[in-house]
C-alpha cells in the first residue's frame, strides 16, 4: 500500500504546512501565549485518542447491547484468522449487535487492538462470501492504521479553531491584525475539514481494495455494498449464510440510515442496480452530499471494485451504461433556492428594517418575514398528496428527490430493526419489502417523545407488517418520513407534518394582524 501511504502522507504534510503558517503568522503578529492552548489541544487529542476505545466499548455494551462474547460463524472466525496471519496483527475483539438492520464498523488505536462489530442482520442478509468481504473491509481500515491517521489529521482543524475563537476575542487586538488571521484561521479550519473528508474517502477506497485483494472475490464486495449500501434484495442469492447470530464503517452511517438488497447477477438484478445508481450518477445533490461525507457513493465504489474484476477471473459486477435523459441541474438550482430562502429572507428583511427605521417600514418588514416564511412552509406542504403504493425498489429508481423534494409513497413490509442498529435510543426503523430494505425516519415534535418511544415502545414492532405511509426523500442516504403508520390493525401518525402546517398557517393569521395593526 505505498500509494495509500503516499497519498496520506502528502495530505497530513500540507495540512500541518498550513497549520505551521497560520502558527507562524501568529508569532509575528501577536504578543499571545498561544503555545499554551495549542499544547491543551495537542494533549486533549490524545488523551482522546487513548481512551475512545475503551469509552466506544462501554457505549456499544450499555448503549447497542453488543456481545464480544458471542460466538461467530466458524467459516468468518477462519477467515479473520487467514487475514491476521497474513498481515502480522493480532486477532481483533470482535462483537456482535443482536439487531436485524445490516452494518459493521471498526475502532481500535492499532491493527493489535483493533475492534470489529457486525450486526446479527449482516450475517442474515448477506451470503458467506459477501460477510467475508465486509469484514475484509473492516480489517483493511485495522491495517493501514486509518484510526491513527484520522486522529493526526484531525488535530490540524481542531488547533485552527482554537486559534480563531482565541485571535478573534482579544482584546489586545489594536490594529485589527490578530482578527485577520483569525478568520484566515477559521477560513483554513473549513478547508481542512473538507481535506479531512477527502482523506477519509480515499481510505475507504484503500479499504475495499484491501478486501478485494484478500477474497481475491471483488464482485462479493460489490454485491455486499449493494445490499447494504442501496437495500435492495436480489432475485437468485443462493449462499444465504445460515447464522443466527461514525467509527469505520462500511459505509457512511452519520445519518445511521442504512438499506439492503439482496442480488444475483442475472439482468434483472442489473437492471435494478443501475436503476438504484441513477440517483447518485445524475442528480447534482448526490456531488454535494458526498463532499460532507467520510464515505464516497456507493455508486463511485461499485465502479472502482469493478475495475478489479478481470485481474481475478470476473465479469465486471456493474458497468453504469445509462444514458441521462435530460439535465437535472435546473431541479436543483430551483431546491437549492427554495431551501435557503427563508435565511435570504430574514437577511433582506433585517436589512431593510434597520435601514429604514419608521414603525411603518418595521411593521412592513416583520410583516414581510412572517409572510413569506408562511407561503414557503405552506408551499412546501401543499404538494404532498395521493400517496402511491411503493415498493423500495421503485422508489430508488426515483432521481427527482433530494431534501428538499419528496415522492409521496405507500410502503408495507416487515419491521426488521433499528434506525441505528441495536441503538436503545434510536426512534427510527428498518422495514423489509419483498424488494429490499429502506430507512423509516419517525419523528414526533418534541425530542423527549421520540426517545420515550425509542426505550419502551419501539422493539413492540420488530418482526411485524407494517403499512406506512409518508414522504420519500434521500439526502444522501433513502429514506421515508413517516406521516402514519398502520400495525396490528391499528393506525397511527406522526404529528411533525400536522403541527408545522399549523406553525404556518398561525404565521400568515399574525402577519395579517400585524398588517392590520400597522394600517391602523
Amino acid at each position: 500500500m505505498k500509494s495509500l501511504f503516499a497519498v496520506s502522507t502528502m495530505t497530513l504534510v500540507g495540512l500541518y504546512a498550513l497549520l505551521s503558517i497560520v502558527l507562524l503568522a501568529v508569532c509575528l503578529i501577536c504578543d499571545i501565549p498561544m503555545i499554551y492552548g495549542v499544547g491543551a489541544a495537542i494533549i486533549v487529542l490524545i488523551i482522546q485518542f487513548l481512551i475512545s476505545p475503551f469509552i466506544t466499548d462501554i457505549t456499544i455494551k450499555w448503549f447497542y447491547k453488543a456481545h464480544f462474547d458471542a460466538e461467530i460463524p466458524e467459516y468468518l472466525e477462519n477467515f479473520i484468522k487467514e487475514v491476521c496471519a497474513q498481515e502480522k496483527m493480532k486477532y481483533p475483539r470482535v462483537g456482535v449487535i443482536d439487531d436485524g438492520a445490516p452494518n459493521a464498523f471498526t475502532y481500535g488505536h492499532t491493527k493489535n487492538d483493533a475492534r470489529v462489530v457486525i450486526t446479527r442482520g449482516l450475517m442474515e442478509l448477506l451470503n458467506e462470501d459477501e460477510v467475508k468481504a465486509v469484514v475484509g473491509h473492516e480489517l483493511g481500515h485495522a491495517t493501514h492504521y486509518d484510526m491513527l491517521f484520522m486522529t493526526v489529521a484531525q488535530l490540524v482543524p481542531l488547533v485552527l479553531y482554537f486559534i480563531y475563537l482565541t485571535l478573534t476575542d482579544s482584546d489586545n487586538d489594536k490594529d485589527g491584525k490578530a482578527a485577520i488571521v483569525g478568520v484566515i484561521a477559521y477560513i483554513l479550519y473549513i478547508i481542512s475539514e473538507y481535506i479531512i473528508l477527502w482523506l477519509s474517502r480515499t481510505r475507504e477506497y484503500y479499504a475495499d481494495e484491501f478486501s478485494v485483494k484478500t477474497t481475491k472475490n471483488p464482485n462479493s464486495l460489490a454485491s455486499a455494498l449493494v445490499k447494504v449500501g442501496f437495500g435492495l434484495s436480489l432475485q437468485g442469492d443462493s449462499k444465504k449464510s445460515t447464522s443466527k447470530l461514525g467509527a469505520l464503517g462500511i459505509f457512511d452511517s452519520k445519518t445511521s440510515k442504512s438499506l439492503v438488497v439482496s442480488t444475483n447477477n442475472n439482468q434483472d438484478d442489473h437492471t435494478m442496480i443501475k436503476n438504484a445508481m441513477k440517483w447518485e450518477m445524475w442528480n447534482p445533490w448526490a456531488f454535494i452530499y458526498q463532499l460532507g461525507s467520510t464515505h464516497p457513493l456507493i455508486s463511485k465504489r461499485l465502479i472502482a471494485i469493478s475495475k478489479y474484476s478481470q485481474e481475478f477471473g470476473q465479469e465486471p459486477y456493474i458497468v453504469f451504461d445509462l444514458q441521462k435523459p435530460e439535465s437535472y441541474v435546473d431541479d436543483f438550482f430551483f431546491e437549492v433556492f427554495i431551501k435557503y430562502l427563508p435565511v435570504l429572507i430574514v437577511i433582506v428583511t433585517v436589512a431593510a428594517v434597520f435601514l429604514l427605521p419608521n414603525f411603518t417600514k418595521l411593521v412592513i418588514g416583520v410583516g414581510g418575514i412572517l409572510l413569506m416564511l408562511s407561503l414557503l412552509g405552506l408551499f412546501n406542504r401543499s404538494h404532498r398528496k395521493g400517496y402511491q403504493k411503493s415498493t423500495v425498489r421503485d422508489l430508488l429508481g426515483e432521481v427527482k428527490v433530494s431534501g428538499v423534494t419528496s415522492v409521496s409513497c405507500e410502503v408495507e413490509g416487515e419491521i426488521i430493526g433499528k434506525g441505528n442498529p441495536g441503538c436503545i435510543f434510536s426512534e427510527d426503523f428498518i422495514i423489509k419489502d419483498e424488494t429490499g430494505i429502506i430507512f423509516l425516519d419517525y419523528n414526533q415534535p418534541l425530542w423527549i417523545i421520540n426517545k420515550i418511544f425509542a426505550l419502551f415502545k419501539s422493539q413492540e414492532y420488530f418482526n411485524k407488517i407494517v403499512k406506512v405511509k409518508g414522504w420519500y426523500r434521500r439526502s444522501p442516504v433513502p429514506y421515508i418520513e413517516i406521516y402514519e403508520y398502520e400495525v396490528d390493525g391499528k393506525t397511527k401518525k406522526v404529528f411533525t407534518y400536522g403541527l408545522t402546517k399549523g406553525i404556518y398557517y398561525a404565521l400568515l393569521v399574525l402577519f395579517i394582524a400585524i398588517l392590520i395593526l400597522g394600517v391602523l
